[in-house]
């Protein structure tokens, strides 16, 4: 791949058309008090996000991961990131986790070596400016996904809670011209219907929305004029275009069934800018990538390291029955 031809870009701008796999109607991802994030355009168009920048960031992170051996797939091998242990058995990851190398089994353990190390080296001051060329530097050494991804520690101890790195890499889906399309159901007690349905009994009835659009458009952005101002070097910079373009394949390739009725294709891929970059397949990246993750000079002797989660006092909720919101549409940063 060129990689020259980002050198005086400052975006690499990529979209594609998706289409419901079958039939017309899908679901969009929703928002714990809101439900689905409708809106209008100046001129009247009714809009639907599908699915926003911190799920598709979140989908992104997870084609990097092989579920059956448990760490990176094989063409990302020596690519560092931290592993949590527990009571010697892996816990998570900082691919991962919700808030990457920011997890609070990352930071947030009794066992303060890994966090007091990555302070020392961060070297930031909360009464100071904070030299974020310096800070991803730090931060890429033992995660570049929290580089491509972003990162926020808002603990006060680092940088009084300034320390920020925004998404390199972003995404979005929406659709265009949408109409909702109202349905519902029940869940059937064949016992007794009449049984109390606050414990799990007893018919239930619900409703459903789900809508139908004249277009549903992904969109996928890479900053690189923030990947530039970091100062990584060029191999550096040429490993992190490569793995996000990677990305973007592998999840437009892989399918994308975000939800149980939200099942799309992808339709013509298109980069608006540079307009004269081509996009390479997934075959010639896949070959590509050892050799960038060993020429980045940050990668030489790091690679996984291990962070030893020990819980906090009071980690557990207070109360044990508690709900824990599990709605797949919910979205997680």
């Amino acid at each position: 791949m060129n990689f020259n031809v980002f050198d005086q870009e400052t975006r690499l701008l990529i979209e594609t058309d998706l289409r419901p796999v079958q039939g017309e109607r899908f679901q969009p991802t929703g928002f714990p008090e809101l439900g689905a994030a409708t809106y209008t355009l100046p001129d009247g168009t009714e809009m639907l996000l599908v699915e926003s920048a911190q799920s598709i960031a979140n989908r992104l992170e997870a084609v990097c991961w092989n579920d059956a051996d448990h760490d990176l797939k094989h063409v990302l091998q020596g690519l560092p990131y931290i592993r949590v242990t527990s009571n010697g058995e892996v816990i998570t990851n900082s691919i991962l986790e919700a808030h990457r190398l920011n997890s609070p089994y990352i930071l947030e353990s009794q066992d303060k070596s890994f966090a007091e190390s990555l302070l020392d080296e961060l070297n930031v001051n909360k009464d100071s400016p904070v030299d974020f060329s310096h800070v991803a530097k730090v931060i890429f050494k033992y995660d570049p996904n929290s580089v491509i991804h972003g990162l926020f520690i808002s603990r006060g101890e680092f940088a009084g809670g300034r320390l920020k790195l925004p998404r390199l890499l972003s995404g979005f889906i929406e659709a265009r011209n949408v109409r909702p399309v109202e349905s519902g159901g029940v869940k059937l007690d064949r016992v007794d219907p009449k049984a109390n349905p606050q414990l799990g009994f007893g018919h239930v009835p619900y409703t459903r929305t789900e809508y139908t659009a004249e277009n549903i458009t992904a969109y996928f952005n890479f900053d690189l004029g923030l990947l530039r101002s970091y100062r990584l070097g060029k191999e550096a910079e040429n490993f992190l275009i490569a793995w996000g373009i990677w990305k973007i394949l592998c999840l437009l390739d892989s399918g994308l069934r975000l939800r149980t009725a939200c099942d799309l294709s992808c339709q013509e891929l298109k980069v608006t800018q540079p307009s004269n970059f081509e996009l390479p397949n997934i075959e010639d990246l896949e070959r590509q990538l050892p050799i960038l993750i060993s020429s980045v000079p940050a990668f030489d002797g790091v690679s996984v390291t291990e962070v030893n989660f020990i819980p906090p006092k009071n980690w557990k909720r207070k109360k044990a029955d508690e709900e824990v919101v599990t709605d797949e549409g919910v979205e997680n940063e």
